[in-house]
Order: structure tokens, then sequence, then C-alpha cells
């Protein structure tokens, strides 16, 4: 599982959950240098703001801020100060973690496969062949079937996918 912030400089292309800073600024400055950005960072800008929002972005170098980020899907969320927003994130990764490890890596997988694959059944597809049968037949999936029919927390092993 990988969380990934930064305190100064905006969105990191690759992070599953962004917390910003109220004085994060998020952008593509390539093009002010002379270069573009080159590393997938224009395809996804579009998927997350629409071809008009990237177009400005990325053609003109300018920075949103933290507030804009949120409203254009590049942020989650702005921490209540700057000083928080690592709480605020270990927080939020906290729910995480206790959810089943096993359940989180094929999420995660999915979410990244339809993010990366043009077509959703495919991306589904992909997804389902590979973890299907660990998933449904591993210790946590028992586990966490078991606790709910149960009604009690469940106690989560360390996956072996």
């Amino acid at each position: 599982m990988a969380f990934e912030w930064e305190l100064k400089e905006g969105l990191t292309p690759c992070s599953d959950v962004v917390i910003a800073s109220p004085t994060a600024k998020f952008g593509l400055p390539e093009a002010l240098r002379g270069i573009y950005a080159g590393a997938g960072g224009l395809p996804r800008l579009i998927r997350n703001c629409g071809l008009h929002i990237a177009s400005e972005i990325a053609m003109t170098g300018r920075q949103l801020t933290a507030e804009e980020a949120v409203k254009y899907h590049l942020a989650n969320k702005v921490s209540r100060s700057q000083d928080t927003v690592v709480d605020e994130a270990v927080e939020m990764a906290s729910k995480m973690a206790n959810i089943s490890p096993d359940a989180i890596i094929v999420t995660r997988a999915a979410l990244r496969e339809a993010w990366e694959t043009a077509s959703v059944e495919r991306a589904f597809e992909l997804t389902d062949q590979r973890f299907k049968r660990a998933l449904m037949s591993g210790e946590n999936s028992k586990e966490g079937l078991a606790a709910f029919a149960e009604k009690r927390a469940p106690r989560w092993k360390p996956s072996k996918l």
C-alpha cells in the first residue's frame, strides 16, 4: 500500500489518496521550462479535470490552490492546517490499515487497473483473473465474512496474496 504526499509541492501522480496542506500548490510547470509533462501527468490530468481545465494548467503553467485541487479532483481534501496534514493523512491511512490486507491489495490493484485501462470491462477481467481465486480462498475473506455473520470485529492475518 502506498500513501504518498508532498507537503510543499502538490500532487504525486501515483498517490492513492491526497490530503493537501492549505498552502499546497498543484500544477505542471514543464511547458514553462520548454518541455512537456511526459511522465503520464497529461492524460491523468485530463481524466481528472477534463480537457479545458487540463489544457489551462498544462499550457499556462498555472498552479492550482489546494481548494482548487479538491474542486478539480486532484486531491481528496485540504487539511485543517499545514501543521495537521501528516496527522490527517495518517488518520485516513489508519482507517485503510484496519481493513483486510488482502481486500486492500485487490481493491488497490482494481482501482489502478481501471485507471490505466481504457475499458472498464477489461480492467475488471484482468483484476478478477489475477486475484479472485486467491482472495476468495484466503483466510481473510473467510474471516471477514464470519466476523460479519457473527457481528464482531474481524481479526485479519498478514496477506498471502
